[in-house]
C-alpha cells in the first residue's frame, strides 16, 4: 500500500489553468459553473497536495509562483494530453470545429451548408465566427478559414477563391452607370483603412478617396446590408457578393471584378487528423473551391 502514490485532481488542474487564465478566482468559477469557494478549496487541495502555494496574493493582483509555473504548465498538459485522448478514442462524439470571418461565415459558408448535410448527413460542423480582421487558430478548432493577400504552397492550406473587388449597390440607385458619378454616393467601407476602395479607385482611374463621402463599418455584413438598403456603393469580394446579386438584391452597377491576388484559404490544425470526417470534410470544400474557379 505504500507504493501507491496519490496523484492531483483533475478539477484542481483545471481550477488552476483557469485561475491563471483568468487571474481572477470570480471570472474562474463562474467558466467553471462553480462557486468562488469551491474553486478555492481546489487550489488548496492542491497547495496542500504538493506542499507549496500556487498564488502569491495581494489586494491588487494574483501571480502565480515559481512552484505555481511549474504545476500549471504540467496540469495544460495533461489536461492537453487526455483532449487528445479522448478526440482519437471517440472522435464520432465532436463535431469537426471551424473558425472563420462572420462574414465570410453568413455570406459564403452558411448558404453552402445544406449541401454539405445532403452530402454528409453523419458529419457535424462547429462553426466558430470572429469579427476581427486576422483569423487567429483557436488551440480547439480543427480548421480556420483566413484571408491572404497572396497564395503560399503550405500544403496544409486550401485555397477556396480568388479576392475580386466588385462596387455594388440596391437596385435603381441612380443614375449610377461610370465611375464619375460614384461622386453622387456615399462610399460604404467594410473596413475602417477603406483599404478596398483606395485600391479600385486607384486601378479604375477615379478621384482621389478624400473627395468622395464615406460611411465605414468594421464588416462586410454590414455595409452590404447597408447597400441594399440605399445608403450608397460598397465595396467588396465579388463571390461574397454572389449570394445576393443572384437574388437581385444588389446588383453590380459597372466595371469589370479586379482580382487583387489576395485569396481566402482553408487552413487544418494538427487535431484536424484525428476527426474520422476530416477527409471527406477536405474533399466537399475542395468542390467548393473549384466551382469558385469555374464561375469566376
Amino acid at each position: 500500500m505504500d507504493n501507491i502514490r496519490h496523484v492531483p485532481s483533475l478539477q484542481g488542474l483545471q481550477a488552476l489553468v483557469e485561475v491563471s487564465d483568468c487571474a481572477s478566482f470570480t471570472v474562474a468559477a463562474q467558466k467553471l459553473c462553480l462557486t468562488q469557494s469551491a474553486v478555492s478549496r481546489k487550489i488548496q487541495q492542491l497547495e496542500s497536495h504538493f506542499g507549496v502555494p500556487m498564488f502569491t496574493r495581494t489586494s491588487r493582483s494574483l501571480r502565480l509562483t515559481a512552484e505555481g509555473e511549474q504545476v500549471l504548465a504540467s496540469a495544460r498538459s495533461i489536461l492537453a494530453q487526455l483532449k487528445v485522448l479522448e478526440d482519437r478514442l471517440s472522435p464520432h462524439k465532436r463535431p469537426f470545429r471551424i473558425r472563420l470571418h462572420v462574414s465570410l461565415a453568413v455570406r459564403w459558408l452558411l448558404p453552402k451548408l445544406s449541401d454539405f448535410y445532403r452530402n454528409h448527413p453523419d458529419i457535424s460542423l462547429a462553426i466558430e465566427t470572429v469579427a476581427t480582421e486576422v483569423v487567429e487558430p483557436a488551440s480547439d478548432s480543427d480548421a480556420y478559414i483566413l484571408y491572404l493577400p497572396k497564395p503560399d504552397n503550405d500544403p496544409a492550406r486550401l485555397t477556396l477563391f480568388h479576392e475580386s473587388l466588385v462596387p455594388v449597390c440596391a437596385p435603381g440607385l441612380g443614375p449610377l452607370a461610370s465611375v464619375e458619378q460614384l461622386a453622387h454616393f456615399a462610399l460604404l467601407h467594410r473596413s475602417a483603412d477603406k483599404q478596398d476602395w483606395m485600391t479600385w479607385l486607384a486601378a479604375n482611374g477615379a478621384r482621389s478617396l478624400d473627395d468622395y463621402r464615406h460611411i465605414p463599418f468594421n464588416l462586410d455584413e454590414l455595409a452590404l446590408d447597408a447597400a441594399a438598403r440605399g445608403l450608397g456603393v460598397a465595396m467588396t469580394d465579388l463571390t461574397l457578393a454572389a449570394e445576393s446579386i443572384e437574388r437581385g438584391v444588389l446588383v453590380v452597377p459597372f466595371g469589370q471584378p479586379l482580382v487583387t491576388g489576395g485569396v481566402y484559404a482553408l487552413c487544418l490544425q494538427p487535431s484536424a487528423a484525428s476527426h474520422p470526417g476530416c477527409a471527406l470534410i477536405m474533399q466537399w470544400f475542395g468542390l467548393q473551391a473549384r466551382h469558385a474557379n469555374v464561375t469566376s
